[in-house]
């Protein structure tokens, strides 16, 4: 079998996002922690979908992220603490999460552990 092209890839996860997205929705009593990964970086954002507003984010293209390696579990774990830590001082403890189409598996993981480390409940 032959290996899909970027664009097959991009729009096959494309498809299981809009799966994802069918089930879950952030409210302002539980928001939504989405995820983003690239091979070069990785963003997470705590979105409030009824009102369409973005309470906490953090990515790798930040400043004091951007010095180390931006694309390993370990980055990802950092972001994960950090969204949790912003999320915190806006008193949201409680997301749903979407992990935006891609496997529950490495940087993705690592996002979700590091915000569960942060104090988030999901």
């Amino acid at each position: 079998m032959s290996k899909a092209s970027s664009s097959q890839t991009m729009i096959l996860r494309k498809k299981r996002h809009s799966r994802v997205r069918a089930n879950v929705s952030g409210t302002t009593e539980r928001p939504r922690l989405s995820v983003f990964r690239s091979s070069k970086h990785i963003v997470a954002q705590v979105i409030d979908d009824t009102s369409g507003a973005t309470l906490a984010s953090a990515s790798t293209h930040e400043g004091s992220l951007k010095s180390g390696k931006t694309n390993d579990v370990d980055a990802a774990l950092n972001i994960g603490k950090l969204v949790a830590q912003r999320a915190k001082e806006k008193g949201i403890t409680r997301v749903v999460f979407d992990r935006g189409g891609f496997a529950y598996h490495g940087r993705i993981a690592a996002v979700a552990d590091g915000a569960r480390q942060g104090g988030m409940e999901f």
